[in-house]
């Protein structure tokens, strides 16, 4: 089937889990695009091998910018054998003008589904607990031929980093990502078990063994004040670091008595292979397509407290570094959050009265749209928690929980001869839930209101010769604390296409979009206001079954992150990369 070669090699680019440890040398004998993953070769001097990495927003990882003027000798004509170290225009993580010690967490090579386990220490040189700063960075490398992977790295059980992996060329990549992981200060200031795997397969074909180290940097607090989240006591919405943080690995948790603020956040993605790899491409029956879920592609993430819908959100459309069919497009820059795997997080503070009863509660995580009893997400979950100093026991009651009835529709338009199948799609959903507390500061009431929505078009030919989709997800929340609400619009927009032409010539050219819009309202009245737009274009093709010497691939991408406001340096931040056959044209900044 003529799928199988085009959209069916990004299910076959195995993103290895974790939890998926049975996944991965059936998919490596795909061979239609992922024998392209194995034509690079090693950076060379010239070329930048380290990152400075995410914002305090936590976007994915950059490579600095080649010490080479981008665009002062002309592109290849193709892809050769050699092109620049994976880099991303996102800005880097700030780094505190204050003493700082370093932690190395893990360091392992991935040769399969074993994890590697060690134990942290925290250092006692810059502090105890109280710093100013934390920031985890991973560097990798990875030589030979492999496919795309999923990661993860959790510290006494609190998941606490999600990657995926480029992939590699025979000689040789590095790359690096830095996160800002102040806010599991409380988990990092005790001795914890280290857990961390990259789901890896190697044999004759699939050579590439991945190599990482991850280190944690603490910078100490200034001694002029008490440092970052702790502003002072009975102030939990201004507090960014919280007193305690619980991961979910258990059915059932037993909450402080005393909690008076409560997030949750949920590594949510679509991943292992499969299907639900690229779920948002999905069709319901009778729709004749290779790739089925009952109720079509609508997704979304859903958390629920001992049973009661407790929160909604629109899962981020990830692609991961073999997508849509065609690595060439992710080489040198992957699309947005594919090195630093963002979590979706929840406001569950109306549910603090429920939960502040000493007794355990069941939380739970679920994926609304996948076909029951099919695997293919993923969604590690924790809790952030901030208490109350000043009382053993924070009463409250829930007073609204509201819906819509969720909708969720898809409608297939059969192709006409010589023509295009077509199904569109629309979903939504709508939840506000509220509670107050009695702290010791008085009575704080928690209004919390977040509406998901989804449109799509998928069209495709009969033998899915030529498939495409474009798509938009909106999710807007609004959080009213006492007197500040804060609102957030997030819309992830893909609009894609991949066709198979005349002698087996492979092109996708494609659009991803991660944007979102944040202010601060206290007492009716603007106190903060952020936006960030980050996109990927890229257009990439090569002739597929064919040896890699005679696959002739071209591409040209370009990646704009745009931050404003909040978190950006200076108030402005404006990075735009862009890349031809593997090497940087373009490195320009605009503030």
């Amino acid at each position: 089937m003529r799928r199988h070669r085009i959209m069916g090699a990004l299910g076959a680019l195995t993103l290895a889990a974790a939890t998926l440890a049975a996944a991965g040398p059936a998919a490596a004998a795909e061979p239609g695009g992922t024998q392209a993953t194995a034509t690079s070769s090693r950076a060379t001097s010239s070329r930048a091998t380290s990152a400075q990495a995410t914002s305090a927003q936590t976007v994915p990882a950059q490579a600095a910018p080649s010490p080479a003027v981008p665009g002062t000798e002309p592109p290849p004509a193709e892809f050769g054998t050699d092109w620049h170290d994976p880099l991303t225009p996102a800005p880097p993580v700030a780094h505190p003008a204050t003493r700082s010690c370093q932690v190395t967490l893990a360091e392992a090579q991935f040769r399969d589904f074993t994890p590697y386990r060690g134990s942290y220490v925290p250092p006692t040189a810059c502090g105890t607990a109280d710093w100013a700063k934390v920031v985890l960075r991973l560097d990798g490398k990875v030589k030979g031929r492999q496919f795309d992977r999923l990661g993860h790295l959790t510290v006494g059980g609190v998941e606490m980093f999600h990657t995926s992996t480029p992939e590699p060329s025979p000689e040789g990549i590095a790359w690096s990502v830095e996160k800002d992981v102040t806010h599991y200060r409380e988990t990092l200031s005790h001795p914890q078990p280290v857990e961390m795997l990259i789901g890896n397969v190697v044999n004759d074909t699939y050579t590439g063994v991945i190599e990482v180290k991850v280190t944690l940097t603490f910078y100490a607090a200034a001694e002029s004040h008490p440092g970052p989240g702790h502003p002072g006591p009975g102030h939990p919405a201004t507090n960014p670091v919280p007193d305690r943080v619980l991961p979910l690995t258990t059915p059932a948790v037993t909450l402080p008595r005393n909690t008076e603020r409560l997030l949750a956040e949920v590594y949510a993605t679509g991943s292992g292979g499969g299907c639900e790899e690229f779920w948002y491409m999905t069709t319901p029956d009778p729709a004749p397509y290779s790739c089925k879920a009952a109720d079509g592609p609508y997704r979304e993430v859903r958390i629920s407290v001992d049973g009661r819908l407790a929160g909604i959100a629109a899962p981020f459309p990830t692609v991961w570094t073999g997508g849509w069919s065609n690595p060439f497009l992710w080489y040198v820059t992957p699309g947005p959050r594919a090195f630093d795997v963002q979590p979706v997080r929840y406001d569950l503070t109306p549910y603090a009265a429920l939960l502040n009863d000493g007794r355990p509660h069941r939380i739970d995580v679920s994926v609304a749209g996948v076909p029951a009893g099919q695997s293919g997400w993923s969604t590690p979950a924790n809790l952030l928690l901030w208490q109350d100093a000043a009382r053993e026991v924070v009463t409250g009651a829930i007073t609204r929980e509201e819906q819509n009835d969720p909708a969720n529709s898809s409608h297939w338009t059969p192709a006409a001869p010589g023509a295009e199948h077509r199904l569109d799609t629309e979903g939504g959903h709508r939840l506000t839930v509220a509670g107050y507390l009695n702290t010791s500061h008085g009575r704080v009431t928690t209004t919390v209101t977040r509406t998901v929505h989804n449109t799509s078009v998928h069209r495709w030919t009969e033998g899915e010769d030529r498939d495409g989709l474009s798509a938009t997800w909106t999710d807007e929340e609004s959080v009213t604390r006492g007197a500040t609400t804060t609102r957030t619009n997030r819309t992830y927009t893909m609009d894609g296409e991949t066709t198979l032409g005349a002698g087996d010539r492979l092109r996708t050219v494609i659009t991803l979009g991660d944007r979102a819009d944040v202010v601060t309202l206290r007492g009716g009245r603007e106190t903060d206001r952020s936006r960030l737009d980050d996109q990927y274009t890229g257009d990439a093709s090569y002739t597929a079954n064919v040896p890699r010497d005679q696959r002739h691939a071209i591409a040209t991408t370009s990646a704009r992150y745009r931050l404003y406001g909040t978190g950006a340096p200076g108030g402005c931040y404006d990075r735009t990369v862009s890349t031809a056959q593997g090497t940087v044209t373009q490195d320009s900044r605009r503030c």
